[in-house]
């Protein structure tokens, strides 16, 4: 092996000495100023491409599709350029959830500027697995910074905020079905339908731990011929049913699962 294959962490730097208190809180007061800078700097790459796409500004210039213009104009693959577009939409909606949701004068800044800039703590792959459920997750934040602001127990700052964003993220990407709302007398079929219950729950399980591996950008096609297929293989899942499960957790609709797990 060449020297180059070892990991940084073996990597020799020179000795330096030690930070001081004052030299520390300067250097992390330089990291936090970076940071920002990259969040606002994403907030605005996100309503660039929305306005984009809803412009079609592909058809001026040219070419055929949304993913011949990112290819053409910046170099990006197909799923880089629908992982940008997935991504704008969730923002664009968590954005306008909160807008509803809050008093901006309670806010520690107001204005688009400042909702943009607000870090939700969210990663990419959590804005794509919600993004074809946008109208869901809005409706879950308003409703929830809603009462929360007419409560008057909490302020409505960023930390309230974001807890509140993370936590309807979370609960729409894991919610299982919802009960039947009068669950019927007779036995058998109460626990045919629990039985059934728990196959889907068990189905979004397996399709959350493929997410892992192979994420929702990427097509059927890229996720079967990556370290998906060699995960199904590994606990025993035909990889169809992996797939399927993938597709479910991703939608959450259990038409998904028609022909394969059920």
């Amino acid at each position: 092996m060449g020297e180059h294959d070892h990991g940084q962490d073996d990597v020799a730097e020179p000795a330096r000495p030690p930070l001081s208190a004052a030299q520390a809180r300067e250097m992390t007061a330089g990291l936090r100023e970076a940071i920002d800078d990259v969040r606002r700097s994403l907030a605005v790459l996100a309503d660039r491409v929305r306005d984009a796409h809803v412009a079609r500004v592909w058809e001026p210039l040219g070419q055929p599709s949304w993913e011949s213009y990112c290819d053409t104009e910046f170099g990006i693959s197909r799923a880089q350029a629908y992982r940008l577009l997935d991504v704008a939409r969730a923002l664009a909606a968590i954005h306008g959830a909160v807008a509803a949701g809050t008093e901006t004068s309670r806010m520690r800044d107001t204005g688009p500027a400042a909702a943009a800039a607000l870090d939700y703590g969210l990663s990419q792959r959590a804005l794509i697995a919600v993004s074809g459920r946008t109208d869901v997750v809005a409706e879950l934040i308003t409703r929830r910074l809603t009462t929360l602001a007419h409560s008057g127990l909490t302020a409505l700052d960023e930390p309230t905020v974001r807890a509140v964003v993370r936590q309807a993220v979370r609960d729409v990407r894991t919610a299982p079905p919802p009960p039947s709302a009068e669950p019927p007398a007779d036995p058998v079929i109460a626990a045919g339908r629990q039985l059934t219950t728990d196959l889907f729950a068990s189905a979004y399980a397996i399709g959350e731990l493929m997410l892992e591996v192979a994420p929702a950008y990427l097509s059927d096609k890229e996720a079967a011929t990556g370290v998906m297929a060699l995960l199904c293989e590994e606990i025993g899942e035909p990889l169809e049913r992996g797939l399927a499960a993938r597709r479910y957790a991703m939608s959450g609709d259990r038409r998904a699962l028609h022909g394969t797990m059920l």
